[in-house]
């Protein structure tokens, strides 16, 4: 959007590009929309406890570095002094990261881990972390070590996970950027329950320390262009991640495609995840509706049949259950119990299970791998929903409180982390309670150009999207 489009909105609500574009014509300096923002954060934070380590005067000195730099026409990039927020653990030099959780070692990091670096490169302004729940095992806002994360749609809702704190903060206007992680849909599943925006790239395509299979670190925004304009920053080799992919001249300013570019394209329609929690009603209807709108616009749409199985999905939570007891049988015995039981139940669940199991439960990483990418290779795109369920009660760890049946509800994304396919989160709709509707938009291995592209298609298509929450009433 221009200056001219948002200049009637708050300057919380205002995006990146209507930022710099402002701060390029001296309409606005950096200093002033970081105070904005910092005072829209403290009226929101009471209420929904997205933050971690907010340090205003931190900020305010970043926000001042930036408008010298603005004035004297030498930005460092096109979000130079564009507020954003971190992960709690995506690491920042001279901060603690706790991961969520009371047992963890609290002292400073040494260094920035990758998408820090290339944020702080950037010239963006760090207002804050975002919180997240303990090692970021659980698809809510439940922690240990940080108070409950609530969805700003709905105060008695969760905001997802693991991404809990960026999910909440970007549908609250906690500035326009934030940055999360993603090893089965922790930053799509927040992403569809808050409303927002979110790219979980081809892994490897931003660089993260430490590097897992799976794991990738992405974009949670408001809009498409906010995400491609952070990938621009983001998607920059780094050696400290061994599976960082080889630099590409990826024109991250053309994802603003014409709708004519989805004339003859091939799109899988996925209404059944093969397992876990059955699609609620009104989801699939707004993901059918989804469809109907593509299908108007020229792409070719074919309903998929379903190909994750039940060995898929609980070889791999085995296989993480067994990671985590392993993690945990090596804190001391009182830094153990400051875990969150429901984290505890399901990482010492593990204890019995011998190595042929483990062997077993490993295996199925690479199974979903060979199927997704089988079950994709005949369409251009996947569409399905994010999550087979609208945002659940706050205070629950996991939709089915049960840590013998923790991921039922991450059927739909944990597949495009194992096959290292981009996949990304897109507001579709909302529940007649007023939750928004998440939709699952997936491409071939590298392609996330593409579906960045997809994704503004669909931001132009679908229909008229609800004002973003507001304070609660008295918290002005």
């Amino acid at each position: 959007m221009s200056v001219t489009t948002e200049q009637s909105l708050p300057l919380h609500e205002w995006s990146a590009h209507a930022l710099t574009d402002a701060y390029r014509c001296r309409a606005l300096s950096p200093m002033e929309v970081v105070r904005s923002v910092l005072r829209h954060m403290a009226r929101w934070e009471p209420h929904i406890h997205a933050s971690y380590l907010l340090d205003e005067q931190r900020a305010l000195e970043s926000a001042r570095d930036s408008e010298m730099r603005w004035m004297h026409k030498t930005p460092l990039s096109a979000i130079d002094g564009v507020p954003y927020t971190l992960k709690d653990n995506i690491a920042t030099r001279g901060d603690p990261m706790p991961l969520g959780t009371r047992a963890t070692n609290t002292a400073p990091a040494l260094n920035d881990a990758p998408p820090a670096a290339r944020m702080r490169e950037a010239g963006a302004v760090l207002v804050c972390k975002t919180t997240m729940p303990d090692y970021g095992m659980l698809s809510s806002g439940v922690s240990s070590f940080h108070a409950l994360a609530r969805n700003p749609w709905n105060l008695s809702k969760t905001p997802g996970g693991s991404s809990a704190g960026a999910g909440a903060a970007a549908a609250a206007g906690y500035g326009p950027l934030h940055v999360g992680t993603d090893i089965g849909g922790s930053l799509r599943l927040p992403a569809g329950w808050c409303g927002i925006y979110s790219l979980k790239p081809s892994l490897g395509r931003i660089p993260i320390d430490p590097p897992y299979t799976g794991r990738a670190a992405g974009p949670m925004t408001r809009t498409v262009a906010d995400a491609a304009l952070m990938m621009q920053a983001l998607s920059w080799p780094d050696a400290r991640d061994s599976m960082s992919l080889p630099f590409q001249a990826i024109d991250w300013n053309d994802w603003d495609a014409p709708l004519s570019r989805l004339d003859g394209v091939r799109i899988g329609l996925l209404l059944d995840a093969g397992c876990g929690l059955p699609v609620d009603p009104e989801i699939q209807a707004a993901v059918l509706r989804a469809a109907q709108l593509f299908e108007a616009a020229g792409a070719v749409v074919t309903p998929m049949e379903p190909f994750l199985t039940r060995k898929m999905l609980d070889g791999m939570d085995h296989a993480w259950r067994m990671r985590s007891h392993l993690d945990l049988a090596a804190l001391s015995a009182e830094r153990r119990e400051t875990v969150l039981p429901y984290i505890r139940a399901w990482a010492d669940s593990a204890a019995g299970m011998g190595g042929a199991e483990v062997f077993s439960a490993m295996s199925q990483f690479h199974a979903t791998r060979v199927a997704t990418v089988q079950a994709c290779s005949a369409y251009d795109y996947v569409m399905s929903p994010t999550s087979p369920i609208p945002a659940f009660a706050a205070e629950l760890p996991s939709p089915t409180n049960d840590p013998l049946r923790p991921l039922e509800h991450i059927a739909f994304t944990v597949p495009f982390n194992m096959s290292e396919q981009p996949a990304a989160s897109i507001n579709c709709g909302y529940t007649r309670s007023g939750l928004p509707i998440g939709l699952q938009l997936a491409g071939q291995r590298f392609d996330d150009l593409g579906v960045l592209q997809l994704s503004r298609a669909f931001e132009l298509l679908r229909d008229v999207q609800w004002p973003w929450p507001q304070v609660p009433n008295g918290s002005a």
